[in-house]
This record gives structure tokens, sequence and C-alpha cells, in this order.
């Protein structure tokens, strides 16, 4: 009796010695919106329909100095690897789905180190993270199950991206879902992951939504029973995907409370980028649009919430933080570490404490590849509140800058057009520097006001650069075209 009792007491101090029992590990529930804009959630724009949004975010901590990527697919990369994209080669454009471009296989990532902790992995949504060969996609990148699509955007309904059918589960082409809007097939599975859930272990569920990613498209019922008062068609449309988006949210959430998983979550809920003006997006009063580095293309909408982790709830939490730091972070909830050299830190401490962020400096992009849509070496970068930035912001559809600053659409029709010739577009060697505690929407250059500052900053991104490997962005290889697969973007051609 007594050998048993003190076998007992020894395997109870090496399981706290290894971290979080596995019945104390939160279950994590990681949401990625889609192309939603700073402006898009009714907590900034009360003309948003975000009830669920709202009382998650009002009940939990709004993130007020969350920073993602300018685009999808580097934002992605950042939050499953915790490597900034150029360490990572991903820095320069999304991914398009005839491209030999992936996050590297030897990179360790988010649900491969959940799993070796005990957790049930699950993808559902949008992967965007290379698909050329099985071993990019994500049952092979450390999900046990995936229902989703491997490209940038597709029909809601049909599904067809680009010439080619994209909608998969698992490994399998998925016919079945064909012709539901996907907002409603991602939130089903996610339910069906949910009531079949053993919980006796902890759960990782990534759901990165199509929503509110263009093609506009959205049930007309949304549009007219919660957005009718906006007069602007495309805003009017817009808001009837956020609607539909946080109705879906809201359905997953009840089943959470319905089994008891919500007792022990962490939810994080982020935006990949900025708002695509040009799409009805919108980032007022920051600056510019997704696929730039002002503000208005990196500072993310985003919350967590928790019913019983978090000291501070109901709270606006304006410490710095990085896409790259929810790796880090979701493993030091759930008791672990993670790899060593990555480019994110953890905040966990920081979040449920409500103590200051331990970041203090991070890398918007650097890119030094050019094509028609990106010009030479440009880059920002941000150490405390200064922010300079080298060449050009970035640049949307069409060649156009989108240096400028967009109101909302008003919900009387009018759109308040910005002249994008009132702004000059730097040239590589320029550079512009911010004050974001005193400027957030970034109005005033003030490198010549502080040569001093201007001197060190230039200084810090030269080193930066040092460490900045080549973007992987080939050309269109034929041997993916979906006429060789019977109409399908499938792996295997890389």
């Amino acid at each position: 009796m007594m050998s048993s009792l003190l076998a007992a007491m020894l395997m109870v101090v090496v399981l706290s010695f290894n971290g979080v029992n596995a019945a104390d590990k939160p279950h994590i529930l990681f949401i990625v919106a889609d192309d939603l804009g700073w402006n898009d959630v009714d907590w900034r724009d009360p003309n948003m329909h975000t009830p669920t949004l709202s009382r998650l975010a009002r009940q939990g901590i709004i993130l007020n100095s969350s920073y993602v990527q300018p685009l999808c697919s580097p934002s992605r990369s950042a939050f499953m690897s915790g490597y900034f994209p150029f360490h990572t080669g991903l820095q320069h454009r999304a991914i398009k789905p005839a491209q030999k471009a992936f996050l590297p296989a030897n990179l360790t990532t988010l649900p491969q180190a959940l799993k070796d902790l005990g957790y049930a992995t699950h993808a559902v949504g949008k992967w965007h993270l290379g698909f050329c060969n099985w071993k990019y996609t994500p049952t092979f990148r450390g999900f046990d199950s995936f229902l989703g699509y491997y490209s940038a955007g597709e029909d809601y309904y049909t599904h067809m991206a680009g010439g080619g059918y994209d909608f998969r589960q698992d490994t399998a082409v998925d016919k079945d879902d064909a012709g539901k809007y996907s907002a409603y097939t991602f939130a089903e599975r996610a339910q069906v992951l949910i009531w079949q859930h053993n919980t006796s272990q902890p759960l990782f569920l990534y759901l990165a939504f199509q929503s509110v990613h263009a093609p506009l498209e959205v049930p007309a019922v949304y549009e007219n029973l919660f957005c009718g008062h906006i007069k602007n068609e495309t805003r009017r449309t817009k808001c009837g995907m956020v609607a539909i988006l946080d109705e879906a949210i809201a359905n997953i959430t009840g089943h959470l409370e319905d089994t008891g998983l919500i007792d022990n979550m962490l939810i994080v809920f982020t935006t990949d980028n900025g708002g695509p003006v040009w799409d009805a997006g919108n980032n007022w009063p920051l600056r510019g649009a997704k696929a730039t580095m002002w503000e208005g293309g990196t500072r993310g909408t985003a919350f967590v919430y928790s019913k019983n982790l978090f000291q501070n709830k109901g709270t606006v939490h304006e410490g710095m933080m990085h896409a790259v730091d929810w790796f880090p972070t979701m493993m030091t909830a759930a008791g672990g570490s993670p790899p060593p050299g990555i480019d994110g830190v953890s905040q966990w401490e920081s979040l449920i404490t409500g103590s200051p962020s331990p970041r203090s400096e991070f890398v918007y992009n650097m890119d030094a590849m050019e094509d028609r849509q990106k010009p030479a070496f440009h880059a920002a970068i941000r150490s405390g509140d200064w922010k300079l930035m080298q060449g050009p912001a970035g640049m949307g559809p069409a060649g156009i800058p989108y240096n400028g600053w967009y109101p909302v659409p008003g919900v009387d029709g009018e759109q308040e057009e910005f002249d994008e010739s009132a702004v000059e577009d730097p040239g590589p060697d320029d550079y512009q520097l911010f004050n974001i505690k005193e400027d957030p929407t970034e109005h005033h250059d003030v490198k010549d006001k502080y040569p001093d500052v201007l001197a060190k900053m230039k200084a810090r991104l030269a080193e930066w650069r040092q460490t900045m490997v080549p973007a992987n962005y080939p050309e269109n290889d034929p041997a993916a075209n979906p006429e060789h697969y019977g109409g399908t973007w499938t792996p295997g051609w890389c």
C-alpha cells in the first residue's frame, strides 16, 4: 500500500515537473478571419453587425496593438511557424495556386508542437501555405484532420478558384459541400469536432474562415436583416459577410457552452491582414489598406477570451504583439516550450496578468524582390513607439499604392474618394519616420525633426536585413494545371 502511494506521489511530481497536467491544459480555439479590417467590427463601426464578436471581445481582452502581415500567406506562415516571413521566404506576396511556394518543411508547426503535448489538432477552412507536394498540406503538417481549401480565395458556393475546384476533407476531394456557403460548412464542421471530442484530451481547433475575403458574396438575408440601413452597395454586402461570420462563431461558441469545453478554453481571434478598401473593407482612421505596411494594413483586429484564465477581463490591452507571438504564447498556455530560435515571444504572462508586453520591436515586412506590384527593396520596422519605413509601403490591385486614409462609406451611400496622387509614392532609397504612439494614423513624417532616431532606426534595419532570406516566389508551373487532375487543384507536382 505504501509503495503504491509513493509511486503515485512520484508520478504527480513527474507530471508537475513536465508542465501543465493534461486535464488542466486549456482547449484552444484559434479563429482567423480573412481580410477583416480594423473598422469592420461594431465596437469600432456601429453600423456593422458583430454582436457575438463584440461580446467575446468586451468580456475578454481587446488587443489594440496586435500586428499581422500585410497579406494572408505571410501572416499564416507567422501563425504556424513563429518566424517572420522574411526568415522563411514568404515575405513577397500571397502564394498563388500554381506556384512551388510553401512553408518550409523543416520548420516545426504549431499543431505539431501541440500534438507533442497531447493535443488533438484539427484544421478547418483556409490553408494557403502551399500544396504542390502533399508534405506541405495540413494533415502532413501536424493536423489530425482538415476540411477546407488550399488556395487564397474562391467562390463561396462553388469552391472554384482560378479554373479548378478546391475543397478537401483530409486529402480527399470533397464534392459533398459544393454549392453550400463556406461559413455554414466550416461552422458545421467545427460543431461536429466539438461534439465528438474526447474531453479528457486537450483540443486545438484552428478555424480559418474564408470570410470576409473577396468575392463579395453572402446570402441576401444577412444583408437585408442586419445591414439594410447601409445604402452603399458594396459596404452593405461586406456587412452581410461579417454578419454571417459572427453568426457562425455564435453557433460554435454555443456548442462549446453545451459541451462544457468553454469552461477551460482559450479563444484567440485575429484577422490575417488589414481590410482591402477596394473591396469595401475599412481600416479608418488608420492609414493604408491590405497589401501595405501602413498601420491600416498591419494593425489587426484581435482579441482573446476565456472564462477563467485572465485576471483582467473586460480590458483593452495596448501591449505590442505580433503574429509570430501566437505560437509561443499558445505553447506557454499549454505548459510547453516553443522551438528554439523562433522570432515569436510568449505573451502569456502579459495577457493573463495585464503586465507590459515583453516585445519592444518587430519587422512589418522586408522584401528585396521586384515585380509589377512590388518595387525593389522596401521594409518597415518598429522599435518602441518609432516606426521606420524604407521605400514604398506596398501596392494593391492595378498598381494602386493605397497610401491614403479611407473613411467608411456612409450609410447614405456616399463614398469619399482619396486622391492617390495627393501622396507621392516614395522611392526605394527614401525613408519615413513616425511616432506611432503620438501619431497612430501616420500623418506626420518626423525624420527631419529627429535625425538621431532616424540614424538608430536605419542601423537597426540594416541589422535585420542581414538575416533576410530570399523570397520564394517562382513563376507559375504548368504542371499544376487542374486540367491534369480532373479539374481539381491537387498536390503532387513538385
